[in-house]
Parts: structure tokens; C-alpha cells; sequence
């Protein structure tokens, strides 16, 4: 176990919906203390009401100084100045890092340091901060992301590679594509929240959402932030197919929405708190994955696979790698067609019942487990690399 570090976390905002790196921090916060700080100098900000408001929020909480979310977990919102293209400024960034980070150190006993990088871009950043550790958490192929320098990205990725002694890729693909380039590069998957999402079978009816009791069924819901590469002209093309269903977007939206604007039966909510979604996955009958295949998405291995399935819940995805060991329980579709039956073949599982049955798909993939693994592997030395973990058992499932 990884115990009496600091630990030095450099991600998107603590404050956006909960990923892995928030539920391994706050883990390992534990038996550390946990100083998280909040990068956003990824992408030059476009001039549109979306990022201004992001800008006002990120000024707010720079203002605001360092707040502590949990016992031994502090976060830090430094000042960076959004203009990745420019090495002056990327330089810049790590020197203001960097002494906000070593002055927060300053306050905590004198421990060994670790840095987790959850994003690729800051490489000048590890000159100025010595550790006992450099991890890269690997979770996207950050350089596909819409408004990322694609050229860029990957040089940089190149460097905190390099820099790096452990890294952990959360998908076989982004393994694949890394295991060559470093001596230590592990796929360790995405864990599961199993408890928290568990309780979506037996929530009462009178308890469920008020925005979501009398919705007719069957109800399609996916939950998340809703970006460019979620394919609303496919969840158009099934509302209009199917007026009788209903779908439920559950998340902020970051995109333009206009395929399903005006469809009486398709229903954006924005954001709701992550104690609220075992309620909302209760009032479903099918979870939604309905991205784009994109070279983003082909490397993603979606949380919200797993709690899905924590809920019981079948699920309709497209056809990610990650996602097809989960069949039956997980159909797949890459287009209209195909994305009706599989919603068809979805609701006779749901008829069927067995959420127990698809629970025990990822029961054992909590993220107690995954943080143990990942300390381990952390706190061992550069050795072989891992090999991809095996497909779990679905024979339970396939009945």
C-alpha cells in the first residue's frame, strides 16, 4: 500500500463529476494527504458563453485560495494561463505550479513526494518538483480531444512518458499503443462505486426523482457530460423511430444540442450530484453509451459501463472494446438500425429481470480493489510491463 506520502495530484477540476481520479484520490487520501491540483491549460478557451462561463468559475475558485474537500485532501487552483501552443507560456505555468504546490507542501509534515499526472501536457512541470514517484494515470488519448493541439499533445505525452516511472492505462488500446514506449506500463481498468449504485433495484417508486417518476416507460437514460462525441443524431433518429420511449440525458451539456431539441420525448436535465444517480438509474429500464466511434472513443473505457451494471441495468453502447466483453448484458450498435434492436434486445433483458446477474458482472471490480492495485504496482520498481487483464466471466449473464 502506498501510505504517509504526499501526494500530488494534477487533473481537471476536483469539481467536475466524479471520475477514476477522484475516486482513487480520495483512497489514497486515506493514508496520505492528497494536495489536488486543478490544470486547465490544455486548450486556448474559444470565445463562446460556455467557456466564459468556465473562465469566471476558475477565477472564482484561483481567488478563493486552497480548500480542503476531505480530511487530507486539499485542492489548488493556481493561476495558468490558457495558451498551450506557447513554450513561454507552458513555462510559466510550471513555475506558478510549481510554487503554489511547494508552498502547500511546506504545511504538511516532511514526507515522501509522489506526482500523479491525470493529464499528459505538463512535463515542465516535474523539473521543479522532485518525487519519490511519477505516475501518468492515462484514462483518454487526450490528444483526439476537440480544441487540443493533436500535434502537441503528443509531443508532450512523448516527454511525461519519458519523465514518468509508472504508467497506468485504464484501456486495452491505450496500453497497446504505450507498452512499446516505457519499461512499466500497466492496464489496470476502471473500478466501480458497487456499493453506491447496488441500491438502484429495490429504490422505492415514491422515492425515485420527482423529473423522472412519471415518465412514461421504457426509459433509456445515460448519464454524463454531454459532449461532441455523444451521438445525439442517434438518439434523435431512435426518439423520432420510437415515440413511445423515452430518453433521459443526465449531465451538464457541452455541445450543441440541436438534434434533439423540441422532441417531446427526449428529456435534458443538466447535471444532477453524484449521490442522486443510483435514483435516477432506478427510474431507467436500458443505460446509454451512445458516443461517436471516433479515434477518442475507440480508447475510452466508460465508467458509467460499470455502473450500469452495478445497477443492474442492461446497457446499449457503441461497439468500444471495452464494452463487448460485457455481452449479452452490453449490446452494441454503430448506427440507427443497429442502435433500434439493440435497444429492443436491451428491453427484453430488462423484462427478463436478473439485476443481480449483470451486478455480479462487476461486483468484484470495486475501486477499493483498483487503488489496491494501483499502489502496488506504484510502489514497486520499473519492471516487466503488465499484460492486459483477462475478460471477465459472463457465463452467468449469457443465460
Amino acid at each position: 500500500m502506498i501510505r504517509d506520502r504526499n501526494i500530488v495530484c494534477v487533473a481537471s477540476s476536483w469539481f467536475d463529476h466524479p471520475t477514476s481520479k477522484h475516486h482513487v484520490m480520495r483512497r489514497l487520501a486515506a493514508d496520505n494527504h492528497v494536495l489536488w491540483v486543478n490544470f486547465h491549460g490544455s486548450r486556448r478557451p474559444a470565445l463562446s458563453r460556455s467557456d466564459t462561463g468556465l473562465i469566471l468559475r476558475r477565477l472564482r475558485r484561483i481567488w478563493a485560495g486552497p480548500q480542503s474537500v476531505q480530511p487530507r485532501l486539499d485542492v489548488l487552483s493556481p493561476l495558468v494561463i490558457p495558451l498551450p501552443e506557447l513554450r513561454p507560456a507552458r513555462r510559466l505555468n510550471a513555475w506558478l505550479l510549481a510554487r503554489r504546490v511547494r508552498a502547500a507542501l511546506r504545511q504538511l509534515p516532511s514526507r515522501p513526494v509522489q506526482i500523479w499526472l491525470f493529464t499528459p501536457d505538463v512535463p515542465e512541470l516535474l523539473a521543479h518538483l522532485p518525487a519519490e514517484r511519477i505516475v501518468y494515470y492515462c484514462v483518454d488519448d487526450f490528444a483526439a480531444f476537440s480544441g487540443f493541439n493533436t500535434a502537441l499533445m503528443e509531443q508532450l505525452e512523448a516527454r511525461t512518458l519519458a519523465a514518468a516511472d509508472v504508467v497506468i492505462t485504464t484501456s486495452a488500446q491505450l496500453y497497446e499503443e504505450r507498452r512499446t514506449r516505457h519499461p512499466a506500463v500497466h492496464l489496470v481498468p476502471h473500478g466501480v462505486d458497487f456499493k453506491h449504485f447496488a441500491a438502484a433495484p429495490t429504490w422505492p417508486r415514491e422515492r425515485l426523482p420527482t423529473d423522472v417518476r412519471h415518465l412514461p416507460h421504457p426509459v433509456f437514460g445515460y448519464m454524463g457530460l454531454i459532449s461532441d462525441y455523444v451521438d445525439l443524431d442517434l438518439v434523435a433518429a431512435a426518439a423520432r423511430a420510437r415515440p413511445a420511449w423515452t430518453f433521459v440525458l443526465l449531465g451538464d451539456v457541452r455541445c450543441r444540442a440541436d438534434a434533439v431539441a423540441g422532441l417531446p420525448n427526449v428529456h435534458l436535465l443538466g447535471g444532477r450530484p453524484y449521490e442522486a444517480l443510483p435514483a435516477y438509474c432506478a427510474a431507467f429500464d436500458v443505460g446509454l453509451i451512445p458516443f461517436r466511434m471516433n479515434r477518442l472513443v475507440r480508447a475510452v473505457n466508460p465508467i458509467k459501463l460499470r455502473e450500469y451494471l452495478a445497477a443492474g441495468l442492461p446497457v446499449v453502447s457503441a461497439p468500444m472494446g471495452e464494452v463487448v466483453r460485457y455481452a449479452p448484458a452490453v449490446q452494441t450498435a454503430a448506427d440507427p438500425p443497429e442502435f433500434l434492436a439493440a435497444c429492443e434486445r436491451a428491453l427484453e433483458l430488462a423484462g427478463n429481470g436478473l439485476p443481480a446477474e449483470r451486478q455480479a458482472l462487476v461486483r468484484d471490480e470495486g475501486w477499493d480493489r483498483r487503488v489496491a492495485e494501483l499502489a502496488d504496482l506504484v510502489m514497486g520498481t520499473r519492471g516487466a510491463p503488465a499484460e492486459p487483464a483477462a475478460a471477465p466471466a459472463l457465463a452467468t449473464a449469457a443465460r
